[in-house]
């Protein structure tokens, strides 16, 4: 097997995957309003409804794809759902309600779940000492995607609110030859497991991992980073749009920034930083980036101060891949998919609660009834989050320094 192009073909996956996101989200205020009418605080709340729906499918299936990989193989998992993601982005290229648009999103967020057979796929490829590092390349194409996806969704936009669809069903088609040639086959035939279903729903195997020592509340602690993580996809667009007058163009620019800082972090600078401090003061760094961009962001009315801002948070892109690194080495590997799945589904939990309670934030302190008028009350609420798992990660030092780090 090729390795170089292997690990070329999933980064493109994971970055081809933000991409899709990145290319809606510019243009989702102004579709949803298109197709359901209303204003733009009703905009976010369906926009919190098809993210959550979203995330909803890919909670449940995260395991399920996890599962399938560690029995089936990586390869067919990855084939199957990348065409099916390609028929997706069609479907909302072409959709006409609001109920057309909530169908597309199960459908895509069943398809996403595959993040956890990328990363799976990632660390059969890569020796242990080595998984920190190449997951961080995941996150660096996450960052990547995140660079041209809104760029080129805001630039598109101009053509209209379907082309950014148009633009992702044609990259996820690529993208799917480019696997087909290039992917081979990592679980050997001796190494594959029984699919078990009580293993493959996301409680079962959130729990099955949560016997583990250590592993509990550093599932916590991933979560938690995630809910507040996910102020920005939940909220952004709309918080640019009300705070600042920005035009989908502009959200794209100010969410490239962001991803360029995040694929510039994961893709370079964490393997340095793992090198000179470790994983355990990578987290902690990472938390005090978030803490100061979330604070900022919740209280300013300049616009260009948030640009400015913006990258401190991808600056907290350090956290993911060290606490993958430091629970990958404490499963085995016939269980490595698993714990991917496990990890998704934390994840996509995260995506379940956050858009719903971000956007519905958001739309109690810009709306006409609010209390006090604060578009950034959203990141007030994703603040006092990453101080919750900064404390409860710093409180459970003593099991993260169990695991061998060498």
């Amino acid at each position: 097997m090729n390795r170089r192009a292997a690990i070329v073909f999933i980064v493109l996956t994971v970055m081809i995957d933000a991409m899709g996101i990145g290319l809606m989200i510019p243009v989702m205020p102004d579709l949803i309003r298109e197709v359901n009418g209303g204003d733009l605080g009703d905009a976010a709340l369906w926009g919190g409804v098809l993210a959550t729906t979203f995330a909803v499918m890919q909670f449940l299936f995260g395991p399920v794809m996890g599962g399938l990989s560690d029995r089936f193989g990586r390869r067919p998992v990855l084939l199957v759902s990348l065409a099916v993601m390609a028929a997706d982005y069609v479907v909302l290229a072409l959709a006409g309600s609001i109920w057309l648009l909530l169908a597309a999103r199960i459908i895509g967020g069943i398809t996403a779940a595959t993040q956890s057979t990328a990363t799976a796929y990632m660390a059969d490829i890569t020796a242990p000492e080595n998984r920190t590092k190449n997951f961080g390349l995941i996150g660096a194409g996450f960052g990547v995607g995140f660079i041209l996806g809104p760029v080129t969704g805001g630039l598109l936009a101009e053509y209209g609110t379907r082309a950014p669809f148009w633009a992702a069903a044609l990259l996820g088609s690529a993208n799917l030859i480019l696997g087909y040639v290039v992917l081979r086959e990592t679980v050997r035939p001796e190494d594959r497991r029984r699919f078990d279903w009580r293993r493959a729903n996301p409680w079962g195997a959130v729990r099955q991992l949560g016997q583990l020592p250590g592993v509990r509340q550093l599932l916590l602690i991933y979560f938690l980073y995630h809910v507040a993580f996910a102020v920005y996809p939940s909220v952004w667009a709309y918080f640019g749009q009300e705070r600042f007058g920005w035009t989908p163009a502009l959200t794209g620019l100010s969410l490239a920034l962001f991803g360029g800082t995040m694929a510039l972090v994961q893709g370079g600078l964490i393997g340095p930083f793992l090198r000179l401090v470790g994983e355990r003061r990578t987290v902690l760094s990472g938390y005090a980036f978030a803490a100061l961009a979330y604070g900022g962001l919740a209280v300013l009315t300049s616009g260009p101060v948030a640009l400015v801002l913006t990258p401190l948070a991808a600056f907290a892109g350090v956290i993911p891949p060290a606490l993958q690194g430091i629970m990958s080495r404490r499963v085995s590997g016939n269980v490595q998919g698993e714990l991917q799945g496990a990890l998704t589904s934390a994840s996509a939990l995260a995506m379940i609660a956050s858009p719903l309670v971000m956007t519905a934030t958001f739309a109690r302190f810009t709306g006409a009834d609010a209390p006090i008028y604060l578009p950034g009350a959203p990141f007030l609420l994703a603040l006092g989050l990453t101080l919750l798992g900064a404390a409860i990660f710093a409180s459970r030092l003593g099991a993260v320094r169990d695991v061998d780090l060498k």
